[in-house]
């Protein structure tokens, strides 16, 4: 008894879930004949004796000698197809003549059944060696495409000189299987496509492994009806059909954008779909399959070249990442401030990272880099921070606000992808690094200008529906990050950590050096202290010995001070400052005579203006001074004159101390602003001096708001504060 397989009905809510392997139909252009191990005939389309023009089988009935017109070729190509041969290996191809008319027929196996496919040849066709020539030129351009991008634009101009077509595009498939028109090939009387991007539910996930298992796909005429399937029996599985019918949701895309015919080949690297060339044509158009052949071969050698090709970017990024580790390693080995060495190479972090935006923080400094709420990155650092925070050995990945907490991710706005790595445990060292949600950072960014006719499925089914589905889909997500770019950050984390420990280090053996000599230092004073007291008691001149306290007590104050403020720094709580108005000319002048009042052998001269209004803390710039006219004096030639300059130039305050010296050599100036130098704690012309007033000076600049900057100007080595002259 025969039976018709009907589809089932098939909407938007349901359409992921379409059986389409199973279609109980077959295009119209062609007929299908399915047949048993026995000869017996199973399914055949409907009118398939009127198309072929021979006498066939009937429903149940045995393949003889007199059906097909008593041409053997067509019982032996069923017969081979009988074969014990894998299921799913791709159809076999011959060709025949039935009733004077030249078919091509394709024959697999599905559910045990010999599957027979008929396709007329039209009159007039090319001659297949014509197509061979043409596509054998097509590939030896493809071996020629030094990039993904060129090797897709190569592509789509050769599938459309080969087809016909109206219309190739090339999709690049995406993390979430959105698809991306990278490349196109039209008739300039249509609009372009280029750049568009589409959902993942344009394409369902059925129809995609379809696409891996049968890389080529023609859709001959859009409007003609499909033609269904009489036979009994399990539905008949055409997965391998070269006649499948074609979904209604697709049928209704299609001829929402008015297309009539269209043909896809699948791009398929390292076993899954990583793109599609689209054809598209608005009339109803026949691809022979030759023709159709020689572009799957051209897709293969296509996917093969962008294999190779993402082969050798994910290598020479790998490198790329490699070489900035090195200089990243390196400007925390020998700069004075980790976060002030970072973020130097905070654009090329970006970049590497296929970033928008980086944050480096230490402790309770932060640096960003890029439009980013600092109130959001400051919640997130604090959350990363609790001890209950479970890290893969220092490292944190997100790609979405759902993977954050809700407070946490209304701070950060649109910034939904985030890749944390904590580089130094001891002095909580981060580097973050941000992305954009995706709607923010396409390269899509208007709307398709022509009207589109919406279905009965709705207005989903068009360029400018699907895209709004997928703005959808996709709020509140960023591109993930790649395995590529953890390992990366692993590596990275582990270089930087490797580096912080040896700082650690080093430091740790110039504190202890410092606090030796601290120790002798301090000895020193306290025998004056001590000697004098009982000089005292002898009756000895009191203002003279008096004079000898003040001068030993303010060294232990000096020596202790630099300590305590090197305390606080170290441990990230900063100098404290209490800013006030006040005339930076008077205070110049002022703090100058102490300093020639304190050494009367030396000479300063003086650039002041007659006036320079600023806010200031008093105590730390009279601190900042005098470490800068102290080091003048212990560093410059003796007997020669030290030079104190004060202006304003805008809104700046410029401050500069300068001394007759040699230039300091080169690989010292990169640790000029570093604490706990080696080579300055007992220095032979500084020997009560411990290594740390051009970093305190250094850091009171930074807290105005300014720099500190060495320059060598000859003969003189010259210091120059900058700053602000209104704070807040």
């Amino acid at each position: 008894m025969s039976a018709s397989q009907v589809p089932p009905t098939v909407n938007l809510d349901n359409c992921d879930r379409e059986p389409i392997h199973i279609p109980g139909a077959v295009q119209s252009h062609g007929a299908l004949l399915a047949f048993a191990p026995d000869g017996t005939l199973r399914w055949a389309s409907a009118g398939a004796a009127g198309l072929l023009g021979v006498a066939l089988p009937a429903l149940g009935e045995r393949l003889g000698s007199g059906h097909f017109g008593g041409d053997a070729q067509v019982p032996l190509a069923i017969a081979g197809g009988m074969e014990p041969i894998e299921e799913g290996m791709p159809p076999l191809q011959h060709e025949a003549t039935l009733a004077g008319r030249a078919f091509d027929v394709s024959v697999h196996r599905s559910g045990g059944l010999a599957v027979a496919e008929f396709e007329p040849r039209r009159s007039g066709a090319e001659q297949p060696g014509a197509f061979a020539i043409r596509a054998h030129r097509g590939l030896d351009r493809l071996r020629r495409g030094r990039s993904v991008q060129e090797l897709l634009e190569l592509a789509v101009h050769e599938i459309r000189a080969l087809t016909g077509f109206d219309r190739v595009m090339a999709y690049r498939f995406r993390h979430d299987a959105s698809g991306d028109v990278v490349a196109e090939a039209r008739d300039e009387a249509l609009e372009p496509f280029l750049n568009r991007r589409y959902p993942a539910s344009d394409i369902p996930a059925q129809a995609r492994r379809l696409y891996v298992t049968n890389t080529l796909r023609l859709i001959a005429d859009v409007r003609s009806a499909p033609v269904p399937l009489e036979g009994s029996g399990p539905p008949l599985d055409l997965s391998q059909g070269v006649l499948r019918a074609v979904s209604p949701v697709h049928i209704e895309y299609l001829t929402n954008l008015g297309v009539g015919a269209s043909m896809s080949v699948s791009i398929v690297v390292g076993g899954r779909l990583w793109g599609m060339l689209a054809c598209h044509h608005m009339t109803a158009r026949h691809v022979p399959y030759g023709v159709r052949m020689a572009c799957d071969v051209l897709a293969h050698v296509l996917a093969a070249g962008v294999q190779s090709q993402l082969s050798a970017e994910h290598a020479s990024r790998v490198a790329d990442a490699a070489s900035l580790r090195g200089h990243l390693v390196e400007a925390l080995l020998v700069g004075d401030d980790p976060v002030l060495s970072l973020r130097t190479y905070a654009e090329e972090l970006r970049d590497a990272f296929e970033a928008q935006a980086i944050a480096i923080a230490e402790g309770g400094r932060l640096s960003l880099h890029g439009d980013l709420p600092q109130q959001g990155v400051q919640s997130l650092l604090e959350w990363l921070r609790q001890p209950e925070r479970s890290l893969d050995s220092g490292l944190f990945a997100a790609n979405a606000h759902a993977e954050l907490p809700p407070g946490i991710a209304a701070d950060l706005g649109s910034w939904c992808g985030v890749l944390a790595l904590r580089f130094d445990e001891v002095a909580d060292a981060w580097v973050v690094i941000l992305r954009r949600e995706q709607i923010e950072t396409i390269s899509w960014g208007g709307r398709p200008e022509k009207q589109y006719v919406n279905g009965p499925l709705g207005p989903r089914l068009t360029p400018r529906g699907s895209f709004e589905v997928w703005k959808e889909t996709v709020r509140g997500t960023a591109v993930p990050w790649t395995a590529t770019e953890r390992e990366i950050a692993r590596q990275l984390r582990d270089e930087l950590g490797r580096a912080a420990s040896v700082r650690h280090a080093e430091l740790g053996r110039a504190r202890n050096q410092l606090l030796a000599v601290l120790g002798h230092d301090l000895r020193n004073p306290l025998q004056t202290i001590s000697m004098t007291s009982h000089l005292l008691e002898r009756g000895v001149d009191a203002a003279k010995m008096g004079q000898r306290i003040q001068s030993a007590t303010s060294r232990m104050q000096r020596l202790v001070g630099q300590v305590l403020d090197m305390s606080r720094l170290q441990a990230g709580l900063g100098l404290g400052f209490a800013f006030q108005p006040v005339d930076l000319r008077v205070l110049v002048d002022n703090l100058v005579d102490e300093a020639v009042m304190a050494y009367p052998g030396s000479t300063v001269e003086r650039s002041l203006p007659p006036t320079l209004p600023a806010d200031v803390d008093p105590d730390r710039f009279a601190q900042l001074l005098g470490n800068l006219l102290s080091n003048a004096r212990h560093h410059g030639e003796a007997g020669k004159r030290v030079a104190v300059h004060l202006a304003q130039q805008g809104g700046e305050v410029l401050l500069s101390v300068r001394n007759v010296a040699a230039p300091i050599p080169e690989e010292a100036v990169a640790q000029l602003f570093t604490p706990y130098k080696r080579q300055s704690v007992g220095n032979a012309r500084n020997k009560g001096g411990l290594g740390l007033g051009l970093y305190i000076a250094h850091e009171i600049a930074r807290g105005h708001g300014g720099s500190l900057e060495y320059a060598y100007e000859a003969p003189d080595v010259v210091f120059t504060v900058r700053f602000p002259a209104k704070q807040g």
